[in-house]
């Protein structure tokens, strides 16, 4: 199943000025990477989060949100929000901004 466009597109709309990040195609979808680490993407209709592993528990106690598992195995430290979770730009924006503070404390990688 291809990856959503439109949600990719809100991404970039939501991103416009965060500094260091690119895009780049993984999981059968589009990543984002901040400084070289993933940080958000879509998957399919969904959007993957990384939150870090406290973080991840936590979200995952909220609607819309599952374990990402594309192998069928969880990945620690990241979420999936479903496209209800998703609605408005205040949902993605929170969503976004998480991970980029979590992704933040991570150590950049080189080109």
């Amino acid at each position: 199943m291809p990856y959503s466009q439109s949600l990719a597109a809100r991404i970039r709309q939501a991103i416009i000025g965060q500094r260091g990040i690119r895009e780049k195609k993984m999981f059968g979808g589009i990543a984002f990477l901040l400084y070289g680490n993933m940080c958000v993407g879509v998957w399919q209709t969904s959007l993957i989060v990384r939150l870090g592993a406290e973080q991840a528990a936590a979200a995952l106690k909220e609607d819309n949100v599952v374990a990402f598992a594309p192998t069928g195995r969880p990945m620690k430290g990241w979420v999936v929000v479903e496209p209800d979770g998703l609605e408005t730009v205040e949902q993605l924006s929170q969503w976004i901004e998480k991970a980029v503070e979590f992704v933040g404390t991570l150590s950049r990688k080189k080109k």
